[in-house]
């Protein structure tokens, strides 16, 4: 095989891998108040790990998967109903993040500025998420206001998901390092 083959088969791989850690992620979920799952850290990871374009595409082919009706979701679940639900809007938001990381990575040149960079996207993807989930709320006529929609929806998951992106921050070049990306 020529180099510039080899070299896409390998980009290839790590991108379907890393939409498989996502889906990972996703299953793990960690009991508190509030429980939450391992998902965002496996986006943060991704983008870290692959870069902006390759860590977009990862992202996309997870929710592809997903939409398709694979279990890949938390929870276990899966399908267009996932994403146009309550929650879906989160998912989506993961596009978000990796758009975000995309457009500033080259700026973001030491890991405080990565780290910014994909607090930005998680701000936008917290929105997004919770604007869908207040719309679907209201036309199923219980619509909370957005305080309260925040207090449920994101609030709660701030500090989990800053402690997701401190460890992404760690282990991605570790693992970058250990498998020559």
């Amino acid at each position: 095989m020529k180099e510039n083959s080899l070299t896409h088969l390998k980009n290839t791989a790590a991108i379907t891998m890393a939409a498989a850690v996502i889906a990972v992620c996703a299953w793990i979920t960690v009991p508190y108040t509030v429980p939450f799952t391992m998902q965002t850290f496996g986006v943060f990871f991704a983008l870290l790990l692959l870069g902006g374009k390759s860590g977009l595409l990862s992202v996309i082919i997870y929710i592809l998967v997903g939409a398709a009706g694979a279990p890949v979701f938390s929870g276990f679940k899966s399908g267009i109903g996932t994403l146009f639900g309550p929650t879906g809007g989160y998912i989506f938001g993961f596009i978000l993040i990796a758009l975000i990381y995309l457009i500033f990575e080259k700026k973001a040149d030491t890991a405080f500025k990565k780290a910014a960079v994909l607090i930005l996207g998680l701000i936008i993807c917290y929105a997004f998420g919770t604007a869908q989930f207040v719309l679907l709320m209201k036309s199923g006529g219980s619509a909370p206001g957005i305080i309260q929609a925040l207090m449920m929806c994101v609030i709660p998951y701030i500090i989990p998901d800053i402690a997701k992106l401190s460890l992404a921050l760690l282990i991605a070049p570790r693992v970058k390092k250990a498998v020559k990306l």
